[in-house]
């Protein structure tokens, strides 16, 4: 699979200058967050659940040949209920995204959430029924239209629900949850948005967000980097013991729930989440640590063109080469569909579908949220993507990625609802794909010295941010909660144990006087998410196993972009290891396939050590 060189990545004409687009979510609900027929929708929801409720307080207690059937259409309508909510907060998502002003559309987020809750509390019950169903009872049921589809949710459910607490506990803990656990996650994100560092701007102070600071800490300039950081850290000292409360509480609750269930591994529920094996993340951090210090060579010649002899946390994110030249949204979708469509048609006609029906807000305005993402709107078999384009190659990578999460929303659109929630770790597999095609295509075409750098650069800075800074989160995570199980682990303490995984993770890169970053666990708000404990490994999982999966789709070309497709649409349906070894033919609790993704990110060392020569 060659990549043929183009001239849709030169300096675009003026007159190609179009507009980033706002979405088109009229055809969804009109009217945003007045819209009538979004009320109605939600009060239809709401009656729906209703009837529920009721219907499962009447539904008999023992699954037999008589109550099969009235079984078989609760879970259907169950299922349907689910399939609404997710419309409802879909959409309830977009309105708050592209205006953070829009208080009814977040009335409506907490209205929604209630509602989800009460659909949780019935889904408990179901859990509940299936573990005192007999097992030839139960198979009998798995067997009926419709229950047929989702039989790997079903039994996945009933498995896990063997390992919880008796119903009423289970029950007892999601509302408790709801005021405590997840207030922990609210306090510290109420917490994060307040904090304020102060700028000297031309003999004036300046107070910004530390949302508005994290742009500066891959500033050019490595005095804007340092200060950055300084000031991010400054900040997160006034707060370390509270956020030491925080993490300490949240972290309890946790260990309190697995002591009643009997999960004695701290690991148990995130690998449980993610539908793998424990031998699995176990060959993938074992091969990324054996393969890892490939990476010495970048970052030797990183710090030689950026001239320091120290790197530093700050130093991380610092870019190389550079690239003047703005992209316009059009030119950014021609350049992806071309790519995208010399391996797969469909993915191609896929991508050019979502751009003209424009599936996707990037304009550049005021009010709008930060950051990117792309949510279903399953009911419809659409998706809606938000970002913000900003004319850069990185602007165009995003759109990318996106679109990768669109599309794999695209294969599973006629699967049932239950049969298309997949795992976090697998959730990444199609928008890095998307983004290494891009990426390759882009330095494929560019002749410029600068841009090529840039390129590389950014390849290899995702590397080690996936190797190494993830690696750090979950040794961090994994001595936490080790030490948390004795009791309180003192503010102190969690700077010790932060700066020893950084330090077994970086493999000796960083600088041993002060090229750590101790205050990292109160700073990133992945530790504080209660909805997926060990928020990191998913990641370098779902970028190391997208490198493999893009390595088989360079090797076999377009004769591989159906097995590609088939393997996205069971990631709904099979085990993490299944997936692999069904379309990859790979064992993933084995270290070869990860030593081989490993190999692929470490390739790119070379020709950047090359490119950072030839700049002498």
């Amino acid at each position: 699979m060659t990549h043929h060189n183009t001239d849709q990545m030169k300096a675009p004409h003026a007159s190609q200058q179009g507009q980033a687009p706002r979405w088109e979510i009229e055809s969804i609900f009109p009217g945003g967050s007045k819209s009538p027929q979004y009320a109605a929708f939600r009060q239809e929801m709401v009656k729906e659940i209703d009837k529920l409720e009721k219907a499962l307080a009447k539904l008999p207690k023992k699954l037999d040949e008589t109550s099969r059937p009235k079984w078989t259409k609760w879970i259907l309508d169950l299922q349907a209920a689910y399939e609404k909510l997710h419309l409802a907060s879909s959409f309830a998502g977009c309105l708050t995204s592209q205006d953070v002003n829009d208080e009814e559309a977040m009335r409506i987020d907490a209205e929604i959430d209630d509602q989800a809750s009460r659909w949780g509390m019935m889904k408990a019950t179901l859990e509940s029924f299936s573990v005192k169903a007999s097992n030839r009872e139960w198979q009998k049921l798995l067997q009926k239209k419709g229950i047929r589809e989702i039989s790997f949710h079903l039994d996945e459910m009933r498995d896990r629900a063997k390992m919880k607490m008796p119903e009423e506990l289970e029950k007892l803990a999601i509302e408790l949850g709801v005021n405590g656990y997840h207030s922990w996650n609210r306090l510290y994100d109420k917490m994060a948005g307040d904090l304020r560092v102060t700028l000297d701007d031309v003999g004036q102070k300046k107070e910004i967000s530390l949302g508005q600071n994290a742009p500066r800490m891959s500033d050019r300039d490595r005095e804007v980097r340092r200060d950055a950081f300084e000031k991010m850290v400054g900040a997160w000292k006034m707060r370390e013991n509270l956020a030491a409360i925080a993490l300490n509480s949240q972290g309890g609750f946790r260990l309190s729930i697995y002591k009643r269930r009997g999960w004695e591994d701290p690991l148990f529920e995130p690998l449980l989440n993610a539908r793998m094996k424990r031998a699995t993340i176990e060959a993938m951090w074992s091969a990324v640590v054996k393969g890892r210090p490939q990476l010495k060579p970048y970052v030797d010649a990183k710090m030689k063109y950026l001239g320091i002899d120290k790197f530093r946390w700050y130093d991380q994110e610092a870019p190389l080469g550079k690239s003047d030249r703005k992209i316009s949204f059009d030119e950014a979708g021609r350049f992806i569909v071309e790519h995208l469509k010399s391996f797969s048609d469909e993915m191609g006609d896929f991508t050019s579908m979502a751009l003209d029906k424009r599936w996707i807000e990037a304009e550049d305005r005021t009010g709008k949220a930060g950051g990117g993402w792309c949510s279903r709107i399953a009911i419809r078999k659409e998706s809606r993507i938000f970002m913000t384009y900003t004319g850069t190659f990185s602007g165009l990578s995003t759109l990318a990625h996106e679109l990768g999460h669109a599309y794999h929303g695209w294969v599973l659109k006629d699967n049932p609802p239950f049969a298309a929630m997949y795992p976090m770790n697998l959730a990444e597999t199609a928008s890095i794909f998307n983004e290494l095609r891009v990426t390759d295509a882009a330095l494929a075409a560019s002749s410029n010295f600068d841009e090529k750098l840039m390129l590389t650069d950014q390849k290899l800075a995702n590397g080690l941010t996936f190797m190494s800074n993830i690696h750090a989160r979950f040794i961090f995570d994994s001595r936490f909660y080790e030490e948390r199980k004795k009791g309180t682990v003192a503010r102190e303490r969690l700077n010790e144990i932060m700066k020893e995984a950084q330090k077994e993770a970086f493999f000796g890169i960083l600088d041993e006087h002060d090229g750590y970053h101790p205050l990292f666990w109160a700073s990133k708000l992945h530790f504080f998410i209660t909805g997926a404990p060990f928020y990191n490994f998913p990641y370098t999982f779902g970028y190391l196993f997208a490198n493999g999966v893009y390595d088989r789709a360079i090797k076999e070309g377009k004769t591989f972009a159906t097995n590609y497709r088939d393997l996205l649409a069971d990631t709904g349906r099979l085990t993490t290891e299944e997936v692999a070894k069904k379309h990859l033919g790979v064992d993933l609790t084995k270290e070869d396939f990860w030593r081989d993704a490993v190999d692929r990110v470490c390739a790119d060392v070379a020709p950047f050590v090359k490119l950072v020569n030839q700049a002498d």
